[in-house]
């Protein structure tokens, strides 16, 4: 199989990738064309369809595998394919295993890392707190565990949400041990919790995408009111720790143009904006250096509009 991050310019195609999305637009002249997102487990790819009319164009909706024939071009420093005969694939003709990112790293392993730092909290609401989501809740811990962290921006895989969650957690891990005057189990607990709203924020794969929640109060107001749920569920939680662990995941984002509903306005808070824009940031950078884009003779990458900046790799 030609997976997408091989392709080249100039390589004709004859493949199956899962159409993702499919819209008919309209050229400067009012002539109809089709804009395809093809999709693999290595990426996504930028389809056209010129020529609507053609004999070779089959019918086939988005979320069909589709078999299709065209030739990759370069346009605005990003591959393109133009179809040229495209149709709904037959079962048999694909894997659907071949069509789905999934993180690199292993999600049993993850997981057992992410209890472990669970196990070594001292606060005994705060761990019963995390381990009502991760520990006694199989069924949110299986969906967690298989999630992306995002449709298409960081950690848009299989299992990017528990990768990205244990990523923070244990960068905020290594802040309490080098700032002790931290609070260790409050960092943590947010660091674990501040993106549980993503699991109803974003459908699960194939489709991975917005839910009608994700769109009309996204992951940090649907992180907090699962947060909620659960803390009113434990007898006794201290109701100043109740309101800091909600303070944490609503202003996780640590600026009101990010989508946090409130600034930090604690020093967790603001350990955990930091460590989870610059896992976020990094995966970005990593996402893009990692793509066979086309790259001037010096490497450059060119401009990231999430990153705001033209990009290469270190040298060395």
């Amino acid at each position: 199989m030609k997976y997408i991050d091989s392709l080249k310019d100039g390589m004709h195609v004859k493949e199956v990738y899962l159409c993702k999305t499919k819209t008919i637009a309209l050229t400067k002249t009012g002539k109809e064309y089709g804009n395809i997102i093809l999709q693999d487990k290595t990426g996504q790819l930028e389809a056209k369809i010129w020529d609507l009319n053609n004999p070779g164009i089959g019918d086939f909706s988005a979320m069909d595998y589709v078999y299709v024939e065209g030739n990759v071009t370069v346009f605005n420093n990003a591959n393109q394919l133009n179809i040229s005969r495209v149709r709904k694939a037959s079962e048999g003709e694909y894997a659907p295993s071949d069509y789905f990112p999934m993180t690199a790293k292993d999600i049993g392993e993850m997981y057992q890392e992410l209890k472990k730092l669970i196990q070594s909290m001292q606060n005994p609401y705060l761990q019963k707190l995390c381990r009502s989501f991760f520990v006694d809740d199989p069924a949110f811990a299986k969906a967690f565990c298989r999630h992306s962290a995002a449709k298409s921006v960081h950690h848009g895989f299989i299992g990017g949400l528990l990768e990205h969650t244990l990523s923070v957690t244990q960068l905020c891990d290594l802040c309490a041990a080098h700032y002790p005057y931290l609070n260790r189990d409050l960092l943590l607990t947010g660091a674990m919790l501040h993106d549980i709203g993503k699991t109803r924020e974003l459908s699960a794969f194939p489709t991975n995408d917005y839910t009608d929640a994700g769109q009309l109060l996204g992951h940090i107001i649907i992180g907090a009111q699962m947060a909620e749920d659960r803390i009113r569920n434990i007898e006794g939680f201290p109701e100043k720790l109740h309101t800091e662990v909600i303070h944490l995941i609503l202003s996780h984002h640590g600026e009101l143009e990010f989508g946090s509903p409130k600034k930090p306005a604690l020093m967790e808070a603001l350990t955990l904006s930091f460590a989870d824009n610059m896992d976020a940031k990094l995966e970005t950078m990593y996402e893009a250096l990692s793509t066979k884009a086309p790259q001037n003779q010096d490497g450059w990458v060119g401009f990231n509009r999430l990153l705001d900046s033209n990009i290469r790799k270190t040298s060395c």
